[in-house]
This record gives structure tokens, C-alpha cells and sequence, in this order.
């Protein structure tokens, strides 16, 4: 929850190659305060079965900037594993199944305000905005 002296933070993912919520993908918050300040790693979670990320640590007060890191690469790589469980080896196994194996997204915040930023994601695009 936000506060009058920090701002707070929620997203989810929805895989678009499917048209449903990414489960299991692995997110790390980190926060500064200013643009020339080092990052802090605040922790991080992973996404449930319905692709939101509920428990993402408190930002800090004096918070300025907000990074968000998504692991993309073994959500994919699980994907791809899975659907070739029953199905004949791939001739291209042994590639990632991911284009983009990370996403980084950075953004100013306010205090007192909440930010929440959605991933529309798929193996080879991604997409964000500020929800709501």
C-alpha cells in the first residue's frame, strides 16, 4: 500500500501467445532515489496462477524510480518443455524458447501514489503500460 511518503507497486503478465495469465515467472524489485543514485535490490516474488504478483516487497521512502526484472527465459523454456512432453524431439532443441531471456522495465513514481504495471509478453514481444 502506498502512503503519503511512498508510492507502492503491483503488475502481472499475461502471455499473449496464448491469451492467458504467465504463472511462474519470477520478478525482482529494486528502487532509487534519484537518477544518479545506485539501485537497491528490494527483493522479489513470482507470478501465480493467475499471472499477478501480489506480494512485491514496500518501496523505500525517498523512492524515485522503480525497476521491475522478469524472468522470461525459464517461463519459456518450462513452456516449450512442456508442450513437447508427447510430442517428437524438436530439431531445434536446445534453443531458448525466448527472444527476449529478461525484461527490464523502469519508471518514475510519486509518493502516495500506486503503479501498476501490466506485462503483455509473448517469445518474441513485450509490452507494458500503467494500469490501473
Amino acid at each position: 500500500m502506498s502512503t503519503e511518503t511512498t508510492a507502492s507497486v503491483s503488475t502481472h503478465i499475461l502471455d499473449t501467445s496464448i491469451g492467458r495469465p504467465a504463472e511462474g515467472v519470477a520478478i525482482s524489485l529494486a528502487a532509487r532515489a534519484g537518477s544518479g543514485a545506485a539501485w537497491a535490490a528490494l527483493g522479489g516474488s513470482a507470478t501465480d496462477a493467475d499471472g499477478r504478483c501480489k506480494d512485491l516487497p514496500a518501496l523505500p521512502e525517498g523512492t524515485t524510480h522503480v525497476r521491475l526484472d522478469f524472468e522470461t527465459e525459464a517461463y519459456f523454456d518450462k513452456k516449450q518443455a512442456d508442450a513437447q512432453q508427447d510430442a517428437p524431439a524438436s530439431r531445434d532443441s536446445g534453443t531458448s524458447g525466448a527472444f527476449f531471456p529478461e525484461v527490464a522495465i523502469t519508471f518514475a513514481v510519486t509518493p502516495g501514489e500506486h503503479y501498476h504495471v501490466p506485462l503483455l509478453l509473448n517469445p518474441f514481444g513485450y509490452s507494458v503500460y500503467r494500469g490501473s
